[in-house]
């Protein structure tokens, strides 16, 4: 789990992220639409909502809207910020088609800790701002994931084209 965090199961982050999801788009979170995002049945949602409510993490009363405090707002911002950045790594990086990258940047972001993915906002800002590797790098790594080849002559074409940003820059 990350650091910081109440003692959260993996299902009840997917809860606060759900829930602030639905918070943002409609200022309250009702169970019926938390069961219709997440795919359940509603009655498996009141159990999870009286756990958060009892850790402090959100308001709710039986039958009543459902907002999150301002505890449960913090972990579910970072669970979801942890969830958009190991997919886009993921997906533009890695190279994963992106329903396939979602559903696993779904399970990397409960038990990635805070320092880990700052080092992989670091290496996608790295990527999209260093001479030496920018979208040419990663246009080239995506042709290279399609055909498992090394074009030699695009890499000397786009050595040449970092050396002259980089005579550009300085």
């Amino acid at each position: 789990m990350m650091e910081n965090r109440v003692d959260l199961t993996e299902n009840l982050e997917d809860y606060l992220e759900t829930i602030l999801m639905l918070q943002e788009a409609n200022r309250v979170a009702r169970s019926k639409d938390i069961a219709s995002n997440m795919g359940i049945q509603r009655g498996s949602v009141t159990n999870m909502l009286k756990n958060l409510a009892e850790k402090g993490l959100i308001n709710y009363e039986p039958y009543g809207y459902i907002t999150l405090t301002d505890e449960g707002k913090r972990i579910a911002k970072e669970i979801t910020r942890s969830h958009m950045v190991l997919k886009d790594f993921l997906t533009r990086v890695v190279q994963i088609e992106p329903e396939r990258a979602d559903t696993m940047a779904c399970k990397l972001e409960h038990s990635v800790d805070r320092k880990s993915l700052e080092k992989f906002v670091k290496f996608v800002d790295f990527i999209d701002s260093c001479p030496r590797t920018g979208s040419d790098w990663i246009d080239s790594f995506s042709k290279f994931c399609v055909s498992g080849k090394k074009d030699w002559r695009k890499c000397m074409e786009c050595l040449e084209k970092c050396r002259s940003r980089h005579e550009n820059i300085s």
